[in-house]
């Protein structure tokens, strides 16, 4: 080995012990030459710019602070212990890297444990059932392998998913250097206060200290009280606080968050990580409060291959500079709860809960037959986890999850008898045969079980199947532990949070929530489904799915906006994420958006268009005529005609903003367009034009079907007809309006461009129309057939539209400003009187509680 490999190995070494500078004095001496540290310093330099520069995990750092962790170490002991276990538990190269890159980035950006006083914190943004536990495990580990001491993990609010957290935590950290660890917490014990807290921190105990804390006021209170009594000896003890589900009890609220506060006021050199997949509220928090604002850092972990998130299964919305064609519709996997049978299942009054018992209705039980059809199937291919779980959530009142128990009790052992019945084994092959033509097993290189061998297998599975109520008020909780299960779980909030559902196979969902963090958190459903990738189903409302294809959206959104902010500068103090709202969804609960100014549209270089759109015939009728009417208009102002009907395709060139003004107040935007909100746009044009000078001129264009006949033809006016396009509507069983989706297309947005655009990107329309039409905006208008048989490929996830009218579909394009761009103020909804379960304590600190 030569004077700088054997140098190089010690300065690394040193690396556990000092900061980069101290390491290099150190080097100094110890006698290494000038060239030798030179050296050192460059390849010390070209590791960390490699670790600033990963393309993934994406994120935004304050002030470009220097990175000093470069990677594991040979000589680590707690990170190479859980790759160990990773590999044997079936873990990919490809997966333990990618764990590896993401917390190598994260640890990268604390601050050095030897550093005298610091203050960190930071947010990872993650998705729900994606692996965060597992990531910030491996946090700890390289943290501790550098030289942390203290590690606090704020676990939720419940019991059990705090349980779970420590049992990981032991499994991985804990086991396999059972010497290099001491715990002040336990599977069944949260923190209670010990003696002498001071000797858990002192120079002779060199152990890492682990504490896996509910964020119970109580508990909290009494850790903070047991911190203060060591304070002298914390001021050398660098501390890593995990808070796991961040966004839940942490931010704005009066007992929980000041005591995190106050905790991480004891502890000189802290580092606080708050890990989420709903980060609504932690980017609403203001960055000047003391507060626990990541205003160090904000990671966006990238999503798991295999991962099945919430535009997997709910489909999305297409944003602004993506091709409407490129955007999926999601999997045929969602079931819909007729609005009906909501009452049957959840008592819609306070007053009726108590004596409330629930119907067993034709849609809870073929999801619950489907449950058993899928655990027999899952046996039969012998793959994945051995565990099958199926979730009903249908209220946050444990009297009505225990009402459950019963009508369920009965209708499993009614099934077990009924197994010799024809009539029901004819109903159950009818139901699988239907679900599995629905979504191909092919699809997602499973093969289909045939009937006949899971009812090989059904016995075995309603004998081993348990019904669980799971609330802060039941003794009976989910656990994996103890081999494997088989469960109807019915729950609330104990179910909603963090934890696990293992091998979730079916939920049944219609409890009804206000926030798109609860609304996000309460899907269980997401996660990893090795083995049974085309077997999962959700029975909900119609309401519900659009719910949660909005939030589809607003979720892939915001995570872009990370990843763009990442390339023009910011940092988290001028970090500013878009948060869309939504008629009916507020974005976190009120308390917590209390430092949120205003939302505000500012339509600058955005696409809008509609998707809704209501089906009877006096509403579309007065939509006919209001485009009608500016097309007319159009006509007598317009400062150019282009005509190309061979393309169904004409183009009115200067028209004046106020005639498009009028358009907008008198066409009908469905409530549930919540980008077409005719006041907003009205207002924004009016504020450009009046500011800016901006879209005082209009191009008016009309986009048709190239090809069709006489009967397939929409007339606006006297020599202005096309042939009327085709958008089938989304599978839903409402009635009175439907959802397209999408209407507009890229190549749309370019038709009142000079020159060939046909084969332009979504950014380079964007450019051009910068450079062509830099103040003009632009307003499509699409006649729709009324009845819109969707094409055979799309068929599984859309019908005819089958409107009484034909229907008027409208895009508009603004420019892009030069400057500042103008907004108008967009007010979320506020819907009150959410019932929220209790935190649930343990019997020890129900006795302690005041």
């Amino acid at each position: 080995m030569d004077e700088f490999d054997d140098n190089y190995d010690t300065f690394k070494a040193l690396l556990d012990i000092y900061t980069p500078s101290e390491a290099i004095k150190r080097l100094e001496l110890m006698g290494a030459s000038t060239a030798v540290i030179q050296k050192i310093r460059e390849q010390h330099e070209r590791q960390t710019i490699r670790i600033k520069e990963l393309e993934e995990p994406r994120s935004i750092v304050l002030d470009n602070r220097n990175t000093w962790y470069t990677g594991p170490s040979p000589h680590d002991k707690c990170w190479p212990a859980i790759v160990g276990r990773l590999e044997r538990s079936g873990w990919s190269e490809s997966a333990i890297k990618s764990l590896d890159t993401a917390s190598t980035r994260i640890v990268s950006l604390l601050r050095h444990p030897k550093e005298k006083e610091f203050s960190t914190q930071g947010l990872v943004v993650g998705y729900v059932q994606s692996g965060k536990t597992t990531n910030f495990t491996a946090v700890m580990a390289k943290a501790a392998d550098r030289g942390y001491k203290l590690f606090i993990v704020l676990a939720g609010i419940h019991n059990g998913l705090r349980r779970q957290t420590q049992a990981r935590l032991v499994q991985q950290l804990v086991e396999p250097n059972p010497t290099r660890w001491h715990q002040l917490t336990d599977l069944d014990r949260d923190f209670v206060p010990t003696a002498n807290a001071a000797s858990f921190f002192g120079k002779n105990n060199k152990a890492h200290v682990l504490c896996v804390i509910k964020k119970n006021a109580t508990v909290l209170r009494k850790f903070a009280k047991w911190l203060e009594s060591a304070s002298d000896y914390l001021q050398d003890c660098p501390a890593l606080v995990i808070d796991d589900e961040a966004d839940q009890a942490t931010v704005a609220t009066k007992t929980i968050n000041p005591r995190i506060r106050q905790i991480l006021g004891h502890l000189p050199k802290s580092a606080y990580v708050g890990y989420t997949a709903s980060p609504f509220a932690n980017l609403l928090i203001n960055p000047s409060a003391k507060d626990l604002y990541p205003k160090d850092f904000i990671v966006n972990l990238p999503k798991p291959d295999g991962h099945f998130g919430t535009e997997v299964l709910f489909g999305r919305y297409a944003l602004d500079g993506e091709d409407p064609e490129d955007v999926d519709d999601g999997y045929d996997m969602i079931r819909r709860v007729p609005d009906e049978d909501v009452e049957r299942v959840r008592p819609l009054k306070r007053a009726d809960v108590y004596g409330f018992t629930p119907k067993i209705t034709e849609t809870l039980r073929d999801a619950i037959r489907y449950f058993w059809l899928v655990t027999a199937a899952r046996r039969v291919r012998g793959a994945g986890t051995p565990h099958s779980t199926m979730l009903i959530h249908t209220s946050v009142n444990t009297a009505v999850h225990n009402s459950f128990k019963m009508p369920l009790t009965r209708l499993r052992d009614d099934m077990r008898t009924d197994l010799d019945n024809l009539d029901v084994l004819q109903n159950l092959r009818n139901l699988w045969d239907a679900e599995t033509a629905r979504v191909p097993a092919e699809d997602f290189g499973e093969v289909k079980i045939d009937f006949d061998e899971i009812l090989s297998q059904l016995p075995g599975v309603l004998d081993d199947c348990r019904i669980v109520m799971d609330n802060s008020s039941s003794e009976d909780r989910l656990d994996y532990e103890n081999g494997p299960v088989v469960a109807i779980a019915v729950g609330g909030n104990t179910l909603s949070r963090g934890l696990t559902l293992e091998g979730l196979s079916v939920s049944y969902f219609v409890r009804a929530v206000s926030a798109y963090d609860t609304l996000l958190q309460m899907g269980r459903w997401f996660g990893y489904r090795d083995g049974y990738a085309d077997l999962p189903r959700i029975w909900m409302t119609t309401e519900l799915s659009d719910w949660f294809r909005h939030l589809a959206t607003v979720e892939t959104e915001m995570r872009r906006d990370i990843d763009v902010y990442m390339t023009e500068d910011k940092n988290p103090l001028t970090f500013a994420v878009r948060l869309r709202t939504h008629p009916a969804l507020r974005v976190t609960q009120a308390a917590k958006m209390k430092d949120a100014v205003k939302a505000a549209s500012a339509y600058g270089g955005q696409r809008v268009q509609t998707r809704y759109f209501r089906t009877d015939g006096q509403w579309l009728l007065d939509n006919q005529e209001a485009a009608k009417r500016l097309v007319g208009k159009a006509m007598q102002h317009a400062s150019r005609y282009d005509a190309r009907p061979e393309d169904g395709r004409f183009v009115f060139r200067n028209v004046p903003y106020d005639l498009v003004i009028e358009f907008l107040r008198k066409y009908h935007f469905h409530e549930k367009s919540m980008e077409c909100d005719a006041k907003l746009l009205v207002g924004y044009i009016e504020k450009r034009v009046q500011s800016a000078g901006s879209l005082r001129r209009w191009n008016v264009a009309i986009v048709g079907n190239p090809t069709g006949n006489s009967d397939t033809a929409f007339e606006f006016s006297p020599g202005v007809a096309v042939h009327r396009i085709i958008r089938a509507r989304l599978q839903t069983e409402e009635v009175g309006y439907a959802d397209i989706k999408t209407l507009m297309s890229r190549r749309d947005a370019a038709i009142d461009l000079d020159g060939e655009t046909s084969n332009l990107t979504e950014q380079e329309i964007k450019s051009e129309r910068q450079k062509q039409l830099p103040n003009t905006g632009l307003l499509v208008l699409y006649p729709i057939d009324k009845v819109s048989t969707p094409p055979e490929r799309k068929k599984q996830l859309r019908k005819p539209l089958n409107a009484d009218e034909h229907v008027i579909g409208v895009g508009l394009v603004f420019p892009q400003p030069h400057g500042e761009d103008s907004t108008v103020e967009w007010i979320s909804a506020d819907l009150s009187g959410v019932e929220i379960e209790e935190e649930d304590l343990s019997p020890i600190e129900a006795e302690e509680s005041p």
